[in-house]
C-alpha cells in the first residue's frame, strides 16, 4: 500500500469508538512495522513515556523482546480511542489491552473482529482486499521510500536475516 492508500483507508473509518480504536491499530501497525499479534497483544504496561517520547515494549517472533519509540500520530490516536471507550491510560490496569472491545472485558479486541472491520474499511476506501500483514509490508516500503537501506529496514522489522 502507498501512503495515499493508507490515508484513503484512514479517511473512511468512522469517528465512533470502534472506528477510533481501529484507526489507532492501523496507525500503530503501519508506523511500527510490528506483526498483528505483537500489536493486538499490547497492554497498558507496554507503553511508557520518557521525556517527550512514548515507547512501547513488545515480544516478537522467536521470543525476541524489544523496546522502540512509538511514532506520532499513533500515541495520540491510542489516547483518543481509549477516551472514546471511557478509559484513562493513567488509571488502566497494567494487563489491560490498549484496544478495548465493546464487551469491555479488559482483554481487548480479538484478531478476527479487527480483520472483519478491516475488510469493510478496505471496501469502503475502494481498495483491494488484503490481510493485516499488508501494514508490515507498507511500513517497510515507506521506510525504503524515505531512503533507508535494506539492512536498516531489515533491522527495523527484526528480521533474523536479510
Amino acid at each position: 500500500m502507498t501512503a495515499t492508500d493508507i490515508k484513503n483507508l484512514l479517511d473512511v473509518i468512522p469517528g465512533s469508538p470502534v472506528g477510533l480504536r481501529d484507526r489507532a491499530i492501523i496507525l500503530t501497525l503501519t508506523l511500527t512495522g510490528r506483526r498483528r499479534s505483537e500489536v493486538l497483544n499490547l497492554t497498558a504496561k507496554d507503553l511508557n513515556q520518557e521525556g517527550e517520547a512514548i515507547f512501547y515494549s513488545y515480544r516478537g517472533k522467536g521470543g525476541k523482546h524489544g523496546k522502540r519509540e512509538l511514532p506520532q500520530p499513533a500515541p495520540l490516536a491510542i489516547q483518543q480511542a481509549l477516551e472514546a471507550f471511557g478509559k484513562d491510560f493513567a488509571t488502566m490496569i497494567p494487563e489491560e489491552s490498549l484496544w478495548p472491545s465493546s464487551a469491555d472485558s479488559g482483554r481487548g479486541i480479538i484478531s478476527g473482529t479487527f480483520y472483519g472491520n478491516l475488510r469493510r474499511y478496505f471496501r469502503m476506501a475502494g481498495l483491494p482486499p488484503a490481510g493485516v500483514h499488508i501494514f508490515r509490508h507498507s511500513a517497510a516500503k515507506l521506510r525504503r521510500e524515505a531512503g533507508e537501506s535494506i539492512e536498516q529496514v531489515s533491522r527495523f522489522l527484526d528480521h533474523s536475516s536479510l
